[in-house]
């Protein structure tokens, strides 16, 4: 049987009783934000009663630098303003309380002869890709938005595709040309978007959207550059 674990600072110790053969060890590690784009190892060591030692080192290992947060509910004339920096979608009331922050406006419109339907657009954009939109006072930035389809990262879609966007991905992606829209999102999709002062790099996946109720709701992944 084994005692209560004691945990001193990068230490975490565990007594089994002299009868003990054989055990299966579970972990677990939870990272703190200071953590993220250090390296991290884990050594284990075992002590019988009769001293003999085993050593066992796992790692170094990368902590991811990106953050994520899910499931965000978006309503075209409600929460349809995103912030990357916030990594949070506001009213436009809230929205004109944090003017430096707004990258995105979510909207729903479905145009007779154009396949608008969802779409992603900086404030910066033409009228024509804001139709009916008066952006809060203020609310202008820019950024490049990329569509794609067929990109469900599993954090995410949570969906059974084996596919992960990490670090590199965001170090070494080039939407230099992108415009600053994209319409005709759908469930599944994705954006790649890039702030434009540079200092973000995002991945944005639909997780879902509603036609009759003009909504979406949307799962992040962010990157901030050096």
């Amino acid at each position: 049987m084994g005692q209560p674990l004691l945990n001193e600072g990068g230490t975490t110790s565990i007594n089994f009783t002299a009868d003990t053969s054989a055990a299966t060890l579970r972990y677990y590690y939870r990272i703190p934000e200071s953590a993220k784009g250090q390296k991290v190892s884990f050594e284990f060591i075992t002590t019988s009663s009769t001293g003999e030692k085993v050593t066992h080192t796992m790692g170094p290992y990368t902590i991811a630098k990106m953050d994520m947060v899910l499931d965000l509910d978006m309503q075209d004339k409600g929460k349809a303003y995103i912030s990357l920096e916030d990594l949070k979608v506001y009213t436009a009331a809230e929205a004109a309380q944090n003017l430096g922050k707004i990258d995105l406006v979510y909207l729903y419109r479905s145009i007779p002869g154009i396949t608008f339907n969802h779409a992603l657009v900086a404030p910066s954009a033409s009228v024509e890709y804001l139709p009916g939109i008066t952006l809060p006072s203020g609310v202008n930035r820019s950024a490049k938005i990329s569509k794609v389809w067929n990109l469900r990262d599993f954090h995410l879609a949570r969906l059974q595709f084996s596919v992960f966007i990490d670090d590199l991905d965001f170090e070494q992606l080039n939407i230099a040309d992108a415009p600053d829209y994209a319409v005709n999102m759908r469930s599944e999709a994705g954006a790649w978007v890039e702030t434009a002062d540079g200092k973000y790099r995002a991945y944005i996946f639909m997780n879902s959207v509603n036609n009759g109720n003009q909504s979406a709701r949307i799962s992040i992944k962010r990157y901030t550059m050096n």
